[in-house]
């Protein structure tokens, strides 16, 4: 697994969001990104962290914030996560995990007991030049906008 840290380089990437079109990296340069990576659409927790950062889009678009939604999720999934809910940025449906690997997400999970490889809930925010500026782990669902604007 890789370990991006603060300051690296983000990895270009490339997939289809819930509406078949191609998203990359470089769509964003000149802003500021956060990609968040998820373990399932419509879960309760993806969905309290999916709808924190909705709820507060205009303040990170006032910031110069643009926000990417990442899981393994079908796009009929992640369509139909966000029209439930109606998140403002796209859903991106990476089904072979392209993204997922360079990020450096996917690896063993416990839970309850059971181990099993899946996608470790982390967000990154890459600066307008694509660096890494800051990578949460601990990921607080219900409070991620205030981790992520401090």
């Amino acid at each position: 697994m890789t370990h991006l840290k603060v300051g690296d380089k983000a990895p270009e990437f490339e997939a289809l969001d819930q509406d078949g079109n191609t998203v990359k990296l470089s769509d964003y340069k000149g802003k500021k990104l956060v990609v968040f990576f998820y373990p399932k659409a419509s879960t309760p927790g993806c969905t309290t962290e999916a709808c924190n950062l909705s709820d507060n889009y205009k303040t990170f678009t006032d910031q110069g914030y643009d926000i990417v939604g990442v899981s393994a999720d079908s796009q009929k999934r992640q369509s139909n996560f966000k029209n439930k809910y109606g998140f403002p940025y796209p859903l991106l449906a990476d089904e072979d995990k392209s993204v997922i690997n360079a990020f450096g997400v996917w690896g063993r999970k416990k839970f309850m007991g059971r181990e099993y490889d899946g996608i470790h809930r982390t967000t990154f925010v890459i600066d307008e030049d694509g660096n890494i500026e800051d990578v949460i782990t601990k990921v607080k669902t219900k409070d991620h906008t205030n981790q992520i604007l401090g």
